[in-house]
């Protein structure tokens, strides 16, 4: 179900992703989870919710990386 405020993000990613990476996880999430509603347009047995939650972190890896601290920082 898409999010309609970083508040509702799953726990673990609120958790560890700084605010503005936490928008672009939702952001991405949204889209992907509204581009993958037909089962045809996805890959394996993947469901909607597995797609738009690979999508939105690969979104996230885009412009954050995890550091030796374990935290995520933004790529410069």
């Amino acid at each position: 179900m898409p999010y309609g405020d970083i508040k509702f993000l799953p726990e673990n990613v609120r958790r560890v992703l700084p605010a503005h990476a936490q928008a672009i996880f939702k952001e991405a999430y949204n889209s992907a989870y509204d581009e993958y509603k037909d089962p045809k347009e996805r890959r394996d047995d993947a469901t909607r919710e597995e797609v738009a939650r690979k999508v939105a972190w690969a979104a996230v890896k885009k412009k954050y990386a995890k550091g030796a601290d374990e935290k995520w920082h933004p790529i410069k």
